[in-house]
């Protein structure tokens, strides 16, 4: 299963590096609501995590739940920093109204396209990998019949038999013991060049634009352009 856990690996040491980018944006920039903010990322990259390895969770969803329960943080901090932190009731009242008043502008919304476009085919692609891990560890324990492992016992040591221990069997013997111990597989390589097919292709749809290193590495920036959008609004959102 050594492939499996490097796969699970890859996109695990991915996701915590694109938190600790995210949550150094707070430390650096944003200290005031560091420790508020950090909270609330780590609860996003933990669905991230979720979503990836096949749980049922909804990307537009945890994006928006990060947004809303990040609104109440800048709110108090960056659009109307009080001497007193707001109630409990004011900030769940700002968590509701969030997906309304908009004053992150459309960075949520472009938030959600980019991560279902990346992180489904990851998911998908994870899936796949494991499956063809599990194939390949069912084909490594092949049981063969009586006749298959007498023929390659007499392959291997008929002419250690006769004392001939450097002489090796030739070719076609091999491989006609070897087609005819594996005939039963034969039926699966054609199923499995589609399925190698099928992973080269999704693995070509994860590059570019939407490629999830791209995605998750720079979500940082887009959490970023939310503050400044927030900044910018303020004085309208404080009317409101």
């Amino acid at each position: 299963m050594a492939c499996s856990a490097g796969g699970s690996e890859t996109f695990e040491t991915l996701i915590r590096l694109a938190e600790n980018y995210t949550s150094t944006l707070f430390c650096n920039a944003y200290r005031n609501m560091a420790a508020e903010a950090t909270t609330r990322v780590q609860e996003f990259f933990t669905d991230i995590g979720l979503f990836i390895f096949g749980t049922d969770v909804s990307t537009e969803e945890f994006v928006n739940r990060f947004f809303d329960t990040l609104f109440p943080v800048v709110y108090n901090h960056v659009i109307n920093p009080g001497l007193t932190d707001i109630s409990l009731e004011y900030a769940e009242c700002l968590q509701m109204v969030r997906r309304d008043i908009r004053p992150f502008g459309n960075i949520p919304k472009k938030a959600i396209g980019q991560m279902g476009r990346s992180l489904l085919p990851s998911r998908t692609f994870l899936q796949a990998l494991n499956l063809g891990i599990e194939v390949i560890n069912t084909t490594d324990h092949l049981h063969f019949s009586k006749d298959c492992s007498r023929a390659l016992l007499r392959m291997q040591y008929c002419p250690h038999c006769q004392g001939l221990t450097l002489s090796k069997p030739c070719m076609g013997y091999c491989l006609n013991v070897i087609r005819g111990c594996l005939a039963n597989m034969a039926e699966v390589d054609l199923h499995w060049q589609g399925y190698i097919q099928s992973l080269e292709e999704l693995s070509s749809a994860m590059s570019g634009t939407y490629d999830i290193e791209h995605v998750l590495l720079n979500f940082h920036s887009l959490v970023n352009d939310a503050l400044v959008q927030a900044h910018i609004n303020g004085p309208e959102l404080s009317e409101q």
